[in-house]
């Protein structure tokens, strides 16, 4: 819900916009609001807040209200507002099968103006961490040579960029492939929706780890496919339970199991593959975050071990580069060559030519893998720091998984049962952090794959060491106050 201020809403505002809304038909007759949890959340406000608004709109019949259910548009509102001269609609929205599926996914949201102390967000890049000069020299570059003729190119992508990157993925991930195998994608995400549209139909099953990547679970049931659950632990996938398990494809981040970080053992690799290999499956390798290593060393690719006829690897510059970019990569079996790039042209021709060539001259020139060192210096940095923050805050009152590589950790707090995430996370936005939970990546079918623990998943690398040092005094406050309140209830 757009507010237009930049401070958090009170109650009479979050009511006037929602009751203008309602009149102009935004939610659609007989449509459900937002539910006063979900919205609490968005706006970064109490939940006590928005359930004022709620109210006053139920008093004016506005909206009515069920137990368990989500606020619903009044029958008949649009006849008590404001006329309106715009046509009206003559029947309800009318989406594909696709478009009805993933009205439900969450829409993300824009928390930059929340003018936080501190935000473990993960996924985020500091903006110091970017190498301005260096990429400002290469596209201008790029920008003063001669153009060629404007005609659309490849839709594998740059031949420049993607010889670059077959060098690079063989000094750095032991990966070799042929020229032709690589793709490039505008971010790992299209590099997901491509396999989604090519590999999985309607009804068909795909296996995912549980949690997971949420947003990889999205755009596979995007597509009608069921997904199979499979918990992990700290050897990452469970292969063992696969036995049995019929499907078309397995999502995998085997080098850093996202999010609770776990590194796939070669026995395991090898049981997947073996997995694929039997059920004529592929196996989607998501190695978003393999340059960050601090107390383990780098383990091999799927795609390198063996036939890797079953194996599409996924890779991508948003956490190195940024994520702005927009710039990802397949590398396809020699099998889906061709109809991947007749994929990716049919949905958008091909990636932005210009950042292409300039990534190019960076790994051409090692500028970039000059840049990975550099970076991985910084986040060990922040990363030692949030640890040795947090034990001092906590001591053993703390667990902490995924420490090893990548750039964010998975902690979980003894203080709280996890029925107090909601509360914690409004009251840590009270006082000036973000804060994000464990739960909404574990499949929603499967409770008790969670931790009765209160667990959050905290990024550190778009922060400073000083916001990191003062983020973890504030969750600390923010943990006793709900703690506080959890203990005048049970006394």
């Amino acid at each position: 819900m757009a507010m237009n201020s930049s401070k958090p809403p009170g109650a009479r505002q979050i009511y006037e916009t929602l009751r203008e809304q309602v009149i102009a038909g935004v939610f659609g007759e007989d449509g459900l609001l937002p539910s006063s949890r979900a919205l609490a959340v968005e706006l970064g406000i109490s939940r006590t807040t928005v359930t004022v608004a709620y109210e006053q709109l139920l008093a004016e019949g506005f909206i009515t209200v069920r137990q368990g259910a989500r606020p619903r548009v009044a029958s008949a509102v649009v006849d008590r507002g404001v006329p309106d001269s715009r046509p009206k609609r003559s029947g309800p929205i009318r989406l594909s099968a696709y478009g009805e599926r993933i009205r439900s996914v969450p829409v993300w949201r824009d928390q930059v103006a929340n003018q936080l102390v501190a935000d473990f967000r993960y996924g985020d890049l500091a903006p110091s961490d970017f190498p301005a000069g260096i990429w400002k020299r290469a596209m201008n570059a790029v920008m003063a040579r001669r153009p060629g003729p404007l005609v659309y190119n490849d839709p594998r992508g740059s031949r420049r960029l993607r010889v670059a990157l077959q060098g690079y993925l063989w000094r750095a991930r032991t990966l070799r492939c042929e020229l032709n195998q690589i793709m490039i994608v505008n971010g790992s995400q299209q590099g997901l929706d491509l396999c989604a549209r090519l590999l999985l139909d309607p009804a068909d099953r795909f296996v995912i780890e549980n949690p997971c990547y949420a947003m990889a679970r999205h755009v596979f049931s995007g597509t009608g496919a069921l997904a199979v659950p499979i918990a992990v632990d700290g050897e990452g996938l469970k292969t063992d339970m696969l036995r049995g398990v019929e499907a078309r494809l397995a999502y995998v981040t085997p080098s850093h199991q996202f999010p609770l970080g776990g590194v796939m053992t070669i026995s395991r690799r090898r049981q997947l593959i073996e997995w694929a290999r039997q059920n004529g499956a592929y196996v989607i390798e998501d190695d978003y975050d393999s340059e960050y290593r601090y107390d383990i060393n780098p383990v091999p690719p799927l795609h390198g071990l063996g036939n890797s006829d079953n194996v599409v690897y996924l890779g991508t510059i948003s956490k190195t580069l940024s994520p702005t970019l927009r710039i990802g990569y397949l590398v396809v079996p020699p099998d889906l060559q061709e109809v991947f790039a007749t994929a990716k042209q049919l949905i958008d021709r091909h990636s932005p030519v210009a950042e292409q060539e300039a990534l190019a001259s960076l790994i051409e020139s090692g500028a970039y893998e000059s840049h990975v060192r550099r970076v991985r210096r910084l986040n060990g940095e922040r990363r030692q720091t949030l640890l040795n923050r947090l034990r001092l805050a906590f001591g053993d009152r703390i667990a902490i998984e995924g420490a090893d590589a990548g750039l964010h950790i998975v902690v979980r707090l003894a203080d709280l049962p996890s029925v107090l995430e909601l509360a914690l996370i409004e009251e840590a936005r009270r006082i000036g952090i973000g804060l994000h939970s464990v739960t909404s990546l574990y499949d929603p079918a499967i409770a008790e794959a969670q931790s009765d623990r209160l667990s959050l998943v905290m990024g550190y690398s778009a922060l400073e060491i000083r916001q990191i040092e003062r983020g973890v005094e504030l969750l600390a406050q923010a943990v006793a106050s709900v703690k506080g309140r959890l203990d005048e209830r049970t006394r």
